[in-house]
Formats: structure tokens, C-alpha cells, sequence
């Protein structure tokens, strides 16, 4: 699956990033939610765990996430994850996810795609389950860089995530109750390798248009959309922009405008 090598290649960007990093430096608050930029990695880490449990030991799998109701009850996601690690933290952490992050993507590499896996609500195929991984690494992976004031050089491998908003542009309003605007947006983005990828029928009045990475950031609610550089026409567009919530769990809202953006 060229899912695994995108997710490993990601990982390695990130990993790249902070690895001049001193513990101490692991412990600096990101803009999203306060966590620090140890919390960010265990939680990486953790679902990275849970993605390679699902494949190679369900049993397993099962046990890790056994206590995870209560903690997203509480609010204390973060809080259990430090305690499945034992407290884990800095350059060591660094390495024990990126050896975790390594075996995840060669196993993924050999799996067949369509294979289901158990996960925390419905299962999803093995392709869908490595591009979440991917889709978090980079979308958890912006509030580093924004707190370390360095601006992202992407590949084409967002399009992965890219695909992942396209495809849950009905869920995204189902998940609030709402009814789904019909027709989807019509997507004109540009690629970071200047490519022009497009998504939906052509149409003048739902039109999205601008870079993919801003796409991605919307979708992904690391910015809001008044913080990018979209091009947005359209009333089933503007809703879109203003809910788009392309990973799992109950509604969530897009950060405020200006509260999101990298450190100067």
C-alpha cells in the first residue's frame, strides 16, 4: 500500500523536525489545547500502537483500548496515554514512537488493503486505517511546527488527506444531524508539486479552489478557514468550509480565526 510509505515518510518529516529538540523542549505548549509537544507524540504514538494491534494481535488491541471510555468520558485522553507509556517523554519518546511508527507502516505494507480491522467504533479496511495514521501525523503534526515557527515544505502525499475530505463530505453533516447539501462543491487545488487535482462536477456557483495543504488544514481543523487562502463560492461550499471534520468521533468545531497559525 503506498498509504504505509506516505504515513512513514510523514512520520519522518516530523521526526526530522524535532530532533534537535532538548527534553526540556518537549514540554512547550502547542496552541491546540495546551498539549505540549510530548503529549502530541504520545498520542501519535498510542493510536499508531492500537493501528498495529488491530492487524497483528486483536486480543490485544482490545485490551489497549478497553479503559478509553471513561478517559474521553472525563475529558482525560491525555492523561491515559501518558499512563500507558509510563510517563514516556522527550528524545525518548521520540525514538520508541519512531520505531513503533517504522514497524506500523512495514506491517500495513503487507496487509491487503480491503482487509477489515477492528477499531474504536466501526471497523474500517486496512487502507483506510493507515491513512487515519497519516491524516493525524500531519494534521497533529501542524501544531509542532506552528509552535517551533516553521512553515511545512509538503509533498504530493497530502492528497491522501485530501481524498479523506472529499470522502467524508456527507458524513461531516450527518455527524451534526444536519441534512447533506447536495451538490458537493466543485474542488479546483493545487498541489504542492503544482499539479491541478479536482474533485466533484464542474459548476460555477459550488466552488472551492486554492492549495490543497489549505484544503487540508480545513478539513483537518488546524486552521480556520478564514486563516488560508481558499477561494470559496457558494452557499453548500461556505457550509462545508465552516463544518468540515474529516476524522472520526462527535462534532467538533474549527479553532477561531487567528488562534491557529505559526509562531513568529
Amino acid at each position: 500500500m503506498q498509504q504505509a510509505t506516505d504515513f512513514l515518510d510523514e512520520t519522518h518529516a516530523l521526526a526530522e523536525l524535532i530532533a534537535p529538540l532538548s527534553d526540556a523542549d518537549y514540554l512547550h505548549e502547542t496552541a491546540f489545547k495546551r498539549w505540549t509537544i510530548d503529549m502530541v507524540l504520545r498520542h501519535l504514538h498510542f493510536w499508531n500502537t492500537a493501528a498495529l494491534l488491530s492487524v497483528k494481535d486483536e486480543a490485544a488491541f482490545q485490551a489497549l483500548v478497553s479503559g478509553l471510555t471513561d478517559a474521553l468520558r472525563k475529558g482525560a485522553l491525555p492523561d491515559h496515554e501518558r499512563a500507558h507509556f509510563n510517563g514516556l517523554s522527550g528524545r525518548a519518546l521520540r525514538e520508541d514512537w519512531l520505531a513503533m511508527a517504522r514497524e506500523t507502516a512495514d506491517v500495513f505494507a503487507q496487509t491487503d488493503p480491503s482487509q477489515r480491522l477492528k477499531w474504536v467504533g466501526p471497523s474500517m479496511s486496512a487502507r483506510s486505517s493507515i491513512t487515519a495514521r497519516l491524516m493525524e501525523t500531519w494534521a497533529h503534526g501542524q501544531e509542532v511546527y506552528d509552535q517551533l515557527g516553521v512553515v511545512r515544505e509538503n509533498a504530493d502525499r497530502i492528497r491522501n488527506i485530501v481524498v479523506l475530505g472529499v470522502n467524508t463530505y456527507g458524513w461531516t453533516f450527518a455527524n451534526r444531524k444536519l441534512p447533506i447539501p447536495e451538490p458537493m462543491p466543485h474542488l479546483v487545488l493545487t498541489a504542492p508539486s503544482g499539479e491541478i487535482w479536482t474533485y466533484g462536477d464542474a459548476q460555477a456557483d459550488e466552488r472551492i479552489e486554492g492549495s490543497a495543504e489549505d484544503f487540508c488544514q480545513i478539513v483537518t481543523q488546524v486552521r480556520n478557514i478564514a486563516d488560508t487562502g481558499l477561494s470559496v463560492s457558494g452557499a453548500n461550499a461556505s457550509a462545508w468550509m465552516e463544518h468540515a471534520q474529516c476524522f472520526a468521533g462527535p462534532p467538533q468545531s474549527p479553532p477561531a480565526p487567528g488562534t491557529r497559525c505559526i509562531r513568529s
